[in-house]
């Protein structure tokens, strides 16, 4: 069984549909996989800052047992535990938003052992198991390096976008119960990232190509498609993902994700159309 964690509001549904899409489309499917869901409600922080719908879920759930049964979708909502730790925290105004703070909950509620965090703004070019099947050994994390953050903090920086997690090490070293105190305790640059690696025991730094934040090479596992700086016309920073289509088309001039993202388009179209006959 592969274990995929995300997490976010009722906005990550397109990321979670594309990156899921690029799973299952660039791996074999004889292993099942669950992928679990952190969500919570906090709109009185601001009014779209709402769990995923259940609609959602469902609807999800029904696009990824096409390609295997066996597969699942667990969500879990965390708003209780986010209120009891981290309301009015100095955090809470984070770079993303609040919800880059839920993975720190990952060993407060029902997980495996052995799960792969995931931001949503993602696509697999390669086979999950390439890092799936890695032996996480007695390391709490492995991560690839933050593609800006080697160059302007230290040589191995992380990137808190892929995260394979070994919760039973983890919990031993109890890793992610300092990084709650340090987040409603201190303001951190990057939130839940800086905590991550401020409370790391031992961790293993993996080849860039499990989290490319800037290119795409043929042995290129994950493209993560964070802000990142362009030089031309002028110096400037932007935002593309790989659901804005059009502007990935125009600017990366990528095509490789086409059988990805077309799929996708027919899925949202057939998930909208479903919602208003409703």
């Amino acid at each position: 069984m592969i274990n995929i964690l995300y997490s976010g509001n009722d906005k990550v549904f397109d990321g979670m549909l594309t990156c899921s899409l690029s799973i299952l489309k660039r791996s074999r499917n004889d292993e099942p996989i669950t992928f679990y869901v952190l969500t919570m409600n906090v709109s009185h922080l601001r009014e779209d800052y709402v769990p995923i719908s259940d609609e959602k879920i469902k609807f999800f759930e029904d696009v990824i047992k096409e390609y295997n049964s066996e597969n699942r979708v667990v969500k879990i909502d965390v708003t209780e535990l986010y209120m009891k730790e981290f309301d009015k925290c100095p955090n809470e105004g984070a770079y993303c938003s609040p919800y880059t703070l839920l993975r720190l909950f990952a060993d407060m509620v029902d997980l495996p052992d052995k799960i792969l965090y995931l931001d949503v703004d993602l696509l697999f070019n390669k086979d999950i198991h390439l890092i799936w099947d890695l032996d996480l050994g007695d390391y709490e994390y492995f991560a690839s390096r933050d593609h800006y953050g080697k160059l302007l903090i230290k040589p191995n920086y992380i990137n808190a976008g892929v995260l394979l997690f070994n919760l039973k090490k983890m919990k031993e070293t109890n890793l992610l119960g300092k990084a709650r105190e340090l987040i409603k305790t201190k303001k951190l640059t990057f939130a839940d990232q800086s905590a991550i690696i401020r409370s790391t025991t031992k961790r293993k730094v993996l080849s860039q190509r499990f989290n490319d934040q800037k290119f795409l090479y043929k042995n290129t596992v994950i493209r993560h498609f964070s802000k990142r700086l362009f030089w031309l016309p002028y110096p400037h920073t932007d935002n593309i993902k790989q659901w804005q289509i059009d502007r990935m088309h125009k600017v990366f001039k990528y095509h490789c994700f086409d059988d990805i993202l077309f799929e996708y388009q027919q899925l949202k179209t057939r998930f909208e159309r479903e919602q208003n006959n409703e």
